[in-house]
């Protein structure tokens, strides 16, 4: 799998869950970065509290690096901004 591909089925993955939401505004794989050292994504809150969605967000990303050259690269997930839907 390239670099975007992995970063296109991150993505993909993340959607799933209701909250967070790539951190571009540009292709949503933007907000992925791999290299041989660490896979980090740039997210956008749009819900609280963080660390149940960050937790989950990983649960979510981790089986798309499986079998990967990433799959045991430390995994890190930045929130970059908070939506105010998030204090609604």
């Amino acid at each position: 799998m390239t670099a975007e591909e992995a970063a296109e089925k991150i993505v993909g993955a993340l959607t799933a869950l209701d909250g967070l939401r790539p951190a571009t505004w540009l292709s949503a794989a933007a907000a992925v970065d791999l290299s041989p050292e660490l896979v980090q994504v740039r997210l956008i809150a749009t819900r609280l509290p963080l660390p149940p969605l960050l937790e989950r967000a990983a649960e979510l990303v981790r089986p798309v690096l499986a079998g990967t050259v990433w799959e045991r690269c430390p995994l890190r997930l930045v929130v970059t901004d908070l939506d105010g839907a998030a204090f609604a």
